[in-house]
């Protein structure tokens, strides 16, 4: 049985039956069936239905949201903006997937010579519970609007919105197996990608979880894309606006109660402005509000999972245990809920899990440098490189070290790091490979075919 469990309760939502092999592998080969007929329509038709299911989302939003944040906890309000958010990637690809996939004419010795897209068949996503709706359809609406198919494996503890998301795609008019969800355990997520149907596999998770995923895809000779944990640093320079960056930061740290791939996870700030910095970011941080998620003047729900939050918890137990100083929060609240309190840690160095390791809540992790220079060598002194942010009254220099001296799959100056469809979206190291979301995710599952004709 697959649970869903209220995180701000505890209670039993609902529990799920697990999906037999049988029936997976019945779903695979109707889905591949539907695949078949779906690859040869035209653009303009798969534009439609495309368009629909962003409306679908808009008009059932609230539902759609109380359901995200009843199954994982996050505040309603960001509830509300993530199914906007779907609905805005749903109408980018609908209006652009056709130009992203003209053929292009290349000059050779040839009468005709071009390059095609052709898609290439099912696409298993291996998805998280953190952004339940956003990481389904940043992956299923460029890869349906190629032409491809696609099924989904959740997590177990939103089975809900996976069901719900499947339902969109069925409201929208699509073919009801184009799109569907397989109510299983990670357990055998490796029998799907090996199913000869499938042929290609994306997962949005934890890096031990990409690497498995990536060796089963790499063993049968399919095409992945991985997009993994990120301990992303934000560099705070000394001519920086305080009051503003802080600001930032701290949004940037609590969105989504500090479970984002791509939140700030490592403030690093020079020594110049350090105090004046870290005084500014605990008085904001004491301001934000923990509790109901359902509740608008929320700024911060419970963690997603019980064992999550005590995972979080030790880390900063044993960040403190090797000279880490807590300034604020901290404790795990007396009360119903997987509840962690929005905290800052000091004095981070080296060997500390707030420094080495990825810190998957609200938990900033403050890190004194001495200047320009040391705070680039931090930076990049990660096994991660997914996102990164630079602070500075002077945007060229910003820039320039945004563009040449950060180790990372996107570096934003005076900004918190976000995901827009309009931009490549994804990391290095063992922040994973590939790109989703602009021209570069609805080409990493296609066919880029050469044709000659002399």
């Amino acid at each position: 049985m697959l649970l869903s469990i209220n995180p701000a309760t505890d209670e039993i939502i609902r529990e799920y039956k697990e999906y037999s092999l049988d029936e997976v592998n019945d779903i695979i080969k109707k889905v591949d069936q539907s695949f078949k007929e779906w690859k040869n329509t035209l653009f303009s038709h798969r534009s439609d239905l495309m368009k629909k299911a962003a409306q679908v989302l808009r008009n059932d939003k609230k539902y759609y949201s109380e359901l995200m944040t009843l199954e994982m906890g996050k505040p309603i309000l960001q509830s509300y903006a993530e199914v906007e958010k779907c609905a805005w990637v749903c109408d980018y690809y609908a209006d652009n997937a056709k130009s992203f996939l003209e053929d292009e004419i290349v000059e050779t010795d040839a009468s005709k010579s071009f390059i095609t897209y052709n898609p290439l068949g099912i696409v298993l996503a291996v998805m998280p519970w953190n952004f339940p709706f956003w990481q389904v359809f940043r992956f299923a609406a460029p890869a349906l609007m190629a032409g491809n198919a696609g099924v989904l494996k959740h997590s177990s503890n939103v089975s809900g919105c996976a069901l719900a998301i499947e339902e969109v795609f069925k409201k929208a008019g699509f073919p009801e197996y184009l799109f569907r969800t397989l109510l299983i355990q990670s357990k055998s997520v490796e029998m799907v990608i090996n199913n000869p149907l499938v042929k290609a596999v994306t997962l949005t998770g934890s890096t031990p979880a990409g690497k498995a995923v990536a060796s089963t895809a790499g063993k049968a000779l399919k095409k992945s894309v991985l997009e993994l944990g990120g301990s992303d640093p934000y560099i705070i320079l000394e001519d920086a606006d305080i009051k503003a960056t802080a600001e930032t930061c701290v949004t940037s740290r609590l969105i989504n109660g500090g479970q984002s791939c791509i939140a700030a996870k490592r403030f690093i700030v020079v020594e110049k402005i350090y105090d004046e910095f870290v005084s500014k970011f605990k008085e904001i941080m004491k301001t934000k509000k923990m509790g109901n998620p359902m509740d608008e003047k929320i700024d911060v729900g419970p963690q997603a999972r019980i064992d999550l939050r005590d995972e979080l918890h030790q880390q900063v137990l044993d960040s403190v245990k090797k000279g880490a100083k807590l300034i604020l929060g901290g404790m795990i609240p007396d009360i119903k809920g997987a509840f962690y309190p929005p905290s800052i840690l000091v004095d981070v160095v080296k060997g500390m899990p707030a420094y080495d390791d990825e810190l998957f809540g609200p938990v900033a992790a403050i890190i004194k440098v001495k200047d320009e220079e040391e705070a680039i060598s931090v930076a990049n002194d990660s096994v991660f490189g997914l996102g990164a942010a630079v602070f500075t009254n002077d945007n060229s220099r910003g820039e320039q070290l945004a563009k040449t001296k950060i180790d990372a799959g996107a570096c934003f100056v005076n900004s918190f790091v976000k995901s827009d469809p309009r931009l490549p979206f994804g990391g290095i190291k063992e922040s994973g490979y590939g790109r989703e979301l602009s021209y570069f995710g609805i080409r990493e599952f296609v066919n880029i075919k050469s044709v000659y004709v002399k």
